[in-house]
């Protein structure tokens, strides 16, 4: 499993907040969901997507954005709109003086906007939330992704634009795997495409030999790995094997094979209520108390702290 692989698994949509939003001019809206993660596929018309500290980009329809921020921003027919709808944190929709819109614009299954065959229309996607693995992706990525029309052929936004009004059995699992494609085309034309370089972790499965290295420390993180065991593995010397990685990666095979564990270790603690003493053991440590270190070091609180943190009030 190369890198990219192996972090596109984490942000996967579980209920994701999926929306068809037709709109007629004038029109603007605020988004201050605060979404870690969100896409935006234009399906008719243009709208201009303004953040709060960036550049204004026209979208056009085919285009597919990917925003990776829980910044604020707008969306509207004209840049400088003043918004007549604010998206808030807990999903409530208001006018900018604190109306309820929810039901003025509420048009069915999944739809929503100020005119039900508006001239302008975006499917637009919401993560709720991202594991701790998936975040070291968003951490990589800029602040969006713009993938125009003639970048992509594969179709999946005209399959979600159909899809996204049925109440099927099953549905709201297609719909959340159909926005998993548009995230990974979307980074996955970044990452080879940029013009500025994603960090060498993103690229490394590449090479041959520190993509299968990667493989064995992503596949089996309770292996007891060191640099000579995975120099072998490779058929490399530990020497060689070590500058290669470095210069492919970024970063010592095992700095990088300790983050990925504590990640995996973070993101288990908030699963379930596995004992501590059995994630350890899960991602590699065989002392609970080294476990237990290397976590608050990385973490700044314990691995118990941490699960307490992300418990979800009864």
């Amino acid at each position: 499993m190369d890198p990219l692989t192996a972090l596109l698994d984490a942000p996967r949509a579980r209920g994701a907040f999926l929306l068809r939003v037709t709109m007629t001019p004038p029109w603007a809206v605020r988004v201050q969901d605060e979404a870690p993660l969100s896409v935006v596929a234009v399906t008719a018309g243009s709208t201009w997507f303004v953040p709060d500290d960036g550049d204004p980009v026209r979208l056009l329809a085919g285009d597919l954005l990917l925003i990776a921020r829980p910044d604020p921003y707008l969306f509207a027919d004209a840049v400088a709109r003043p918004p007549q709808a604010v998206i808030n944190s807990d999903g409530r929709c208001e006018t900018p003086a604190g109306t309820n819109l929810e039901l003025p614009t509420y048009h069915g299954v999944r739809t929503w906007g100020n005119a039900p065959m508006g001239c302008d229309a975006m499917l637009v996607g919401t993560y709720p939330s991202v594991s701790e693995v998936g975040s070291r992706l968003l951490r990589a990525l800029p602040p969006t992704l713009l993938m125009r029309a003639a970048d992509h052929r594969s179709g999946l936004i005209e399959v979600l634009a159909d899809e996204i009004n049925g109440e099927g059995i099953g549905q709201a699992s297609l719909l959340d795997r159909l926005l998993d494609g548009l995230t990974v085309a979307a980074i996955r034309h970044w990452a080879n495409f940029s013009a500025a370089d994603p960090p060498g972790w993103l690229r490394a499965g590449t090479d041959p030999i520190v993509g299968a290295a990667l493989d064995l420390m992503h596949d089996q993180p309770a292996q007891p790995w060191t640099v000579a065991s995975l120099a072998q593995r490779v058929g490399m010397s530990r020497a060689g094997f070590s500058r290669r990685f470095v210069a492919s990666v970024g970063e010592p095979p095992m700095a990088y094979l300790t983050s990925w564990r504590l990640a995996l270790a973070a993101d288990r603690l908030r699963q379930d209520s596995v004992p501590v003493f059995r994630v350890a053991a899960e991602v590699g440590y065989t002392s609970p108390f080294t476990f237990s270190t290397a976590f608050k070091r990385h973490y700044g609180v314990s691995p118990l702290t941490y699960r307490q943190q992300g418990a979800v009030p009864a």
